[in-house]
């Protein structure tokens, strides 16, 4: 689980910078936007960096559900009988809603996909006009979808926050002395990684950006 969420993660850093592209204007963002579909050409065909990048991410994602449904399963064997009485265990608003969290990123994933990258549910079908799609998609009078991106990414950053904090224990970066400093990275990570997303819409949505 550790070692795909880093996977995701380093993807969302990536993808967060090339969304920034839309503040250098419209030649710019349509510019980085084809340049993803030419990368490694001509030894590459059309496309195929996406495609290559598209299959790792679905593995890295399938293994990442994967490990969190083998994990719960190993929990709820640990304890076959449930407590009489649990006392209640303080903790982050991010730790207890991990699995739900999970499910509503995941959900907002297809969406995503079916509006900015297969234009289903865009305003904007024509996929070369990467600029336009983002403008139309993020206007005053698609508020609601300005709002469920919000949902969705501050979800995100929720389970960013614990779970870069958790992959760094898992995979023994933590200890007692670093606890302090490695919790403060995770929650920077996560920040900035939604503070990138929410850039470009709320930019739209002002009209910082047409």
């Amino acid at each position: 689980m550790a070692i795909s969420g880093a996977a995701l993660v380093l993807f969302l850093l990536a993808h967060m910078i090339g969304n920034l592209k839309i503040f250098f204007g419209a030649d710019a963002f349509d510019h980085y936007a084809h340049w993803l579909r030419d990368i490694g050409a001509p030894m590459l065909p059309h496309s195929g960096f996406l495609w290559i990048q598209r299959v790792g991410l679905l593995v890295a994602l399938v293994l990442h559900i994967w490990s969190a449904a083998v994990l719960t399963i190993r929990a709820r064997k640990a304890r076959p009988v449930k407590y009489a009485h649990r006392k209640p265990v303080q903790g982050s608003y991010a730790a207890r809603t991990m699995r739900w969290g999970g499910v509503i990123v995941f959900l907002f994933v297809v969406y995503h996909i079916l509006d900015l990258t297969t234009r289903h549910l865009n305003p904007v079908a024509d996929t070369s006009k990467a600029h336009a799609a983002v403008a139309a998609d993020f206007g005053p009078d698609r508020w609601y979808v300005t709002a469920f991106y919000t949902l969705a990414v501050v979800t995100l950053g929720f389970h960013l926050r614990h779970g870069i904090w958790s992959a760094l224990q898992t995979l023994g970066v933590s200890n007692a002395r670093r606890e302090r400093v490695l919790k403060a990275v995770a929650f920077a990570v996560a920040f900035v990684i939604c503070a990138g997303f929410l850039a470009v819409p709320f930019a739209v949505l002002t009209g910082l950006v047409k």
